[in-house]
């Protein structure tokens, strides 16, 4: 039986395309300084989703990888044009940019923003997710 796709993505420059066949919901947005400067922004909005719900069709050869030395944290992107990507949050589930999402998109809301006590001195939170001062559920 094949899945119902929930959603698709693709970078910023198309060359790497994904699906993801769960439903998506949630938002978790990271304001820690690791995730800032890998964005450029604020932080990162992300979902988080089984990691066997992902499939990647195109581009998987584009996928670059970085991992901020003597630190856990790593982080894929288009070596094309720098998209951030789906990565691995850990041994069951990915994390996906929800800025990637083409389609399916459209019940995603905020609900968390984590480590908040880390996020940058100009930034106000404006929406009414929880907040985490760091990791979910702390």
């Amino acid at each position: 039986m094949i899945e119902k796709t929930s959603a698709c993505g693709s970078c910023n420059c198309g060359a790497i395309r994904f699906s993801v066949n769960t439903p998506l919901t949630d938002v978790f947005i990271c304001h820690c300084s690791i995730c800032r400067k890998s964005t450029g922004s604020a932080g990162i909005a992300v979902t988080v989703v089984p990691t066997e719900s992902v499939s990647i069709h195109s581009g998987t050869e584009l996928i670059q990888q970085w991992k901020k030395p003597e630190h856990d944290w790593l982080t894929n992107f288009c070596k094309v044009c720098g998209s951030p990507l789906p990565g691995k949050n850990d041994e069951t589930r990915m994390y996906i940019p929800v800025s990637l999402f083409d389609s399916g998109h459209e019940n995603l809301e905020v609900k968390h923003h984590i480590f908040v006590d880390s996020k940058a001195s100009w930034e106000e939170i404006g929406n009414s997710g929880q907040q985490h001062k760091g990791a979910f559920g702390e």
